[in-house]
Formats: C-alpha cells, sequence, structure tokens
C-alpha cells in the first residue's frame, strides 16, 4: 500500500492510488492495472507430463478428474472425450488397486495421444509404482502413502527410481483432511501440517535428484487453502526449491456457490503470481469445470495483460474503531463471469485489507441480485456465514452412490436452515477429513450405504442410501429441537 500520509486531512495522490484521510475515515482507491503489474508470476521449475510442460514459462494448465468407474472402459474413454473436446490439458482417474491399474492402460491406449493422463492413488505405494509404469503421472497423497517414518524414504525413493525410468511425473498432493498421525500428533489439522508433510517428501526428491514434482496443498477451506500456499511458497523459497503448483479448493460444491467458492481460493493465488495448473472441483460433470477454470485463467492472464479498462476499481472504506468494507465496480455484462471475476478480486480483497463488508456496483444487474452475490462471496471466503453451506467432493471412481442427485436432494431440504455446514462426501478416502469442521457429513461408505457424522463423531453407520437423507435430517431436527 502507498503511504498513509502524514496528517488527518491530508490528501496525497500518487501514480497508483489516491489516498484522502479524515479523522473517521479512510478511503483507499485502488488502480488495478498497476496492481496487476506488480503481481509477476511466481518463477518455478518446468516439468514434462506427457506432451506438455508445466512451470512458469508455459501456460497456467487446465485440468480435471473423471467421476467414473476406472474399471467402465467405455464410459472412461467417452467421459475423457468429453473433457478434451472441452479443453482439458490433463486428466486424472481414481486407481484404488492394480485391477484399476490394469484398466488405465487401455483407457491410456485410447487417449494416449490427446492428453496426459494422472493415476490418482491413495494408501497402496505398490499402485503407484505399477501405475507410474503407464501414465504421465502419478498422484500420491503423503497421509495415505506411508504412515511410517522409518519405512517412507525407502518407499518413496522406489518410487522414484520407477518413474525416472519410464519418464513419469510425480503429484505430491495434500488435503486439509488426510493429514497423517504422525503429522497430526506434532502439528494439528493446520497448514504447518500440511507444509510439512509437502516438505518431507520434497526434501528426499531433492536429495535423490528428481525434479519432475508438482505440488498441491488443498482445503474445502479457502482460508486454510490460500494460507497454506502461501507458506509453502515461503518455506520452499527458504530451501532454495521452486517445484510448479496446482491450485484447486477441494469439495467446493457445485453451481454458483460451488464455482465462486473457488474462484474465492484460486483467484487469490492467481493474484499473487502462484498457481502453474489449476482445477475448479465442482460436483457436476468433470466437462463442466474446464470453462470456469479456462475464465479464470483467462482473467489472470499475464502480467502484460490488463484486466481492466480503467472502468472497475475498489474502494475500501476502514471506519475507525468500525468494519472495512470493500466496494467493487464493474461494467461485465455477462453474469456468470462477473461472479468469477468479483469472486475472485474480492476474496482477496477482504482478507488483505481485514473487511467485513462488500458492496458490489454494476448497473447490468438488479441491486438485490448484486447483494446476493456479495453475501456469498463473503460466506465463501469465510468472512460471515449467511446460510447453510454445503461441502461436497466431486465425485469420482471411487463414489458409489448418484453424488449430484443427492445433493440437490439435501439443499432442497435444508434450503430454510442457516449457519450449518453440511458436508456430502462421495467416500471415506478424504470424507471425514476434509468435513473435520463441518456440523454433519454425509459419506459413502459402501455400495448405496452411507454413514452420517455429527462434526467427526459417526453416530449412524452403513444405513440404506435410500433412508439417508431423510436419515440426516431426522437428526438435524432433533439436535435443533435439544
Amino acid at each position: 500500500m502507498a503511504s498513509k500520509g502524514k496528517a488527518v486531512g491530508e490528501t496525497k495522490l500518487t501514480e497508483n492510488k489516491l489516498i484522502r484521510r479524515s479523522p473517521k475515515v479512510l478511503y483507499l482507491i485502488i488502480d488495478f492495472m498497476q496492481i496487476k503489474l506488480e503481481n509477476k508470476r511466481r518463477k518455478t521449475s518446468n516439468i514434462q507430463v506427457g506432451n506438455i510442460f508445466i512451470g512458469s514459462d508455459y501456460p497456467i494448465r487446465i485440468q480435471t478428474m473423471a467421476n467414473t468407474d476406472t474399471n467402465d472402459i467405455d464410459a472412461s474413454v467417452d467421459q475423457a472425450r468429453r473433457c478434451i473436446e472441452a479443453g482439458a490439458e490433463l486428466l486424472r482417474f481414481t486407481t484404488q488397486g492394480l485391477r484399476e491399474v490394469e484398466s488405465l492402460r487401455e483407457i491410456h491406449a485410447q487417449v494416449l495421444t490427446a492428453v496426459p493422463l494422472v493415476a490418482d492413488v491413495h494408501f497402496n505405494s505398490e499402485v503407484a509404482d505399477a501405475a507410474a509404469q503407464i501414465v504421465e503421472a502419478v498422484r500420491i497423497n503423503p497421509g495415505n502413502y506411508s504412515k511410517d517414518a522409518s519405512k517412507l524414504e525407502e518407499r518413496f525413493v522406489h518410487l522414484l527410481d520407477i518413474c525416472r525410468e519410464h519418464e513419469t511425473a510425480i503429484r505430491i498432493g495434500v488435503n486439509h483432511g488426510s493429514l497423517s498421525p504422525r503429522m497430526m500428533e506434532k502439528y494439528g489439522d493446520t497448514p504447518q501440517g500440511m507444509v510439512e508433510s509437502v516438505m518431507e517428501f520434497l526434501r528426499i526428491a531433492v536429495a535423490h535428484d528428481f525434479p519432475d514434482i508438482v505440488i498441491s496443498v488443498k482445503a474445502s477451506n479457502t482460508r486454510v487453502m490460500v494460507d497454506t500456499v502461501r507458506l509453502l511458497v515461503k518455506t520452499m523459497n527458504k530451501e532454495h526449491m521452486a517445484f510448479p503448483l496446482h491450485l484447486g479448493v477441494t469439495e467446493a460444491g457445485e453451481g454458483e456457490d460451488g464455482r465462486i467458492k473457488s474462484a474465492v481460493g484460486i483467484g487469490a493465488l492467481l493474484a499473487d503470481g502462484i498457481g502453474d495448473t489449476i482445477r475448479v472441483s465442482l460436483s457436476e460433470a468433470p466437462e463442466n469445470e474446464i470453462p470456469v477454470a479456462q475464465d479464470l485463467v483467462d482473467y489472470f492472464a499475464d502480467e502484460d495483460s490488463v484486466r481492466y479498462d480503467g472502468s472497475v476499481t475498489a474502494e475500501v472504506l476502514d471506519n475507525i474503531g468500525g468494519n472495512a468494507e470493500i466496494r467493487y465496480s464493474s461494467f461485465e455484462e455477462d453474469w456468470e463471469l462477473f461472479c468469477l471475476q468479483a469472486a475472485a478480486e474480492c476474496g482477496r480483497l477482504l482478507w488483505e485489507f481485514k473487511a467485513t463488508e462488500l458492496t458490489l456496483v454494476n448497473p447490468n444487474f438488479s441491486e438485490t441480485k448484486l447483494n446476493f452475490l456479495s453475501k456469498d462471496i463473503l460466506q465463501a471466503a469465510r468472512v460471515r456465514i449467511y446460510k447453510t453451506e454445503y461441502i461436497s467432493c466431486p465425485g469420482c471412481g471411487r463414489t458409489l452412490y448418484n453424488l449430484e442427485e443427492t445433493i440437490r436432494k439435501i439443499k432442497t431440504a435444508t434450503a430454510h436452515l442457516t449457519g450449518l455446514k453440511i458436508a456430502v462426501m462421495g467416500c471415506i478416502v478424504n470424507g471425514p477429513g476434509e468435513m473435520a469442521d463441518a456440523d454433519y457429513g454425509y459419506v459413502g461408505a459402501g455400495r448405496d450405504r452411507i454413514s452420517l457424522y455429527r462434526g467427526k463423531e459417526c453416530v449412524l453407520k452403513n444405513i440404506p442410501q435410500e433412508e439417508a437423507v431423510d436419515q440426516l435430517l431426522a437428526l438435524i431436527e432433533s439436535d435443533r429441537k435439544n
């Protein structure tokens, strides 16, 4: 920020900002074009993943994850082709076991020339070893990959050797809800624990001269996600590491809420110049994620582009002893684009200026509509909670029930409630962890079987799916009466 001036009542005009001080109010007009130029993209190493490169010398890559059963090869290939047609540059498939590895071999053969494939592996390091010999990249989660520190380096180095031989990249992906017991015991469920989970693996990779790594640290809480990525960058800088980063808000949800939540988290980091590949995780068909991600990438295209034509500014009102307010003006005529752009900019501004109020100004839309959007952005930024928040995963081959239909039912049934967080999770891989701060959880436990949680406690286990929504509502109502 520019200097706030030397005396009350002073007006100071600089090249970038105009500041006027009075005894009660500070007005700050921000020139976004100048801020854009100041936010250079973080310099990273460049890695090759199949037929593309990821890193700061290349465009920000857009990816998604299939939600088909990986063993249903025809459905998986059909979905892959839809995602590719929509613009996906990488495509990830859940890979639970060796059977899925063999299915990936066939899927890979049919889409090889289109996009690189990424095997998403949890729990079993042997599966990662096998998948690394078939696809262009393997995603491992340190929290699930090795809980035994004494065996960690040996197992990871074995994977590095296989990846080196087959020119396979690795994504080290840490989720807020799946830290290992070791990390939880030492750091708790914190950004520090997530960062150290990554660094433990990166130090091994550096010691063994393996550079082909991209990193992701994700959370459903946008504040946690942004804080963790920023802390990871600082930590890597201290240790002279420059690995590229994948960005995403996990379990963002669906519809407009999911898009706004993703834009708040991803946008804040892209505005920092951080991010080399992104995924907008929606509880919808994966091809729906691609245009949303593309709009965000286009918005933060490069340091030489101008996001605004001079008509868009933000005004920060800092009432001494009161709450700061962001005023954001625009003439964008497309509602969906305006939602993404406002969320991407205002989430960061709300945090940076510690604001608790947001006013959106756009002559193309009604004041009522703009007010609802401002509340949605405040909620997505975890500044204020106005309505029930839904933490829902995008689904994948591990999901054994109709996720999209269930989310719609739960949203309809709980629309009258306020201030609750309800998690709808496809399976137990990240479910109980990612919904740790939710009031209630609806988690897939098996084929058409659901477990219900109150906070972190499982209160109903393996109940039939057809009964689960009613049981969830009964649980909520019972608690509200008590």
